[in-house]
């Protein structure tokens, strides 16, 4: 279902999970779509939205870059105030956007925050770090991770000190879009499923 450029998932009721996208692709593309149904299938309501950008860019068909972060930081609450109402909000979602998402959650009040790769640092730049704000988190947080995505790996995540509040899950041989290697032994498909699977006992725990 479309609404005020939404996607919607799932029964209504109960915690909603609200999700968007990461710098270069869409709300719908494949990878997403495999996510939310993913959620649906398992019970849950499932809302995406796209940053301003991605809206004009679907209008124009021109690729251009995300906003500037203070339009990405406001896009995020304002969704949040058009969605809360009786049930809680869980919000997150790929990258960059749950990089934003994260920046905002203390702030907003949700019930719980889901990144899945979260870019903690530029790939070959270790040293440029996104996690000052992670330390101190409050918001219950589940962030799922490849262990070979090239913005964070368990050995340097493993020093950052992350928040109480954040569990750390990791899929096996993922890159920063969950796919692991052929050699591996290893599938796509196995690794969207566990990602799923551990966001909605996230989301159940919350319940």
């Amino acid at each position: 279902m479309r609404d005020m450029n939404l996607l919607v998932d799932g029964p209504g009721g109960g915690i909603v999970v609200v999700l968007t996208h990461g710098a270069g692709a869409p709300m719908d593309s494949d990878w997403m779509n495999d996510i939310s149904a993913g959620l649906a299938g398992r019970g849950l309501r499932v809302v995406r939205f796209e940053f301003p950008y991605m809206q004009r860019r679907r209008e124009d068909g021109k690729r251009r870059g995300p906003d500037r972060p203070h339009v990405l930081l406001a896009t995020w609450r304002k969704v949040i105030a058009t969605l809360a109402g009786p049930g809680r909000l869980v919000i997150g979602g790929k990258s960059m956007g749950g990089r934003i998402a994260s920046m905002v959650a203390d702030e907003c009040g949700v019930g719980g925050l889901v990144c899945m790769g979260y870019p903690f640092h530029p790939p070959r730049a270790p040293g440029k770090l996104r996690t000052a704000h992670l330390h101190d988190l409050a918001t219950p947080a589940l962030i799922l991770q490849g262990t070979r995505d090239p913005f964070g790996t368990p050995d340097e995540v493993a020093g950052y000190g992350l928040a109480p509040a954040i569990c750390m899950h990791w899929l096996e041989d993922g890159d920063h879009s969950f796919k692991p290697r052929v050699k591996s032994g290893r599938t796509l498909q196995q690794n969207v499923d566990e990602a799923v699977g551990e966001i909605t006992r996230f989301v159940e725990a919350l319940a």
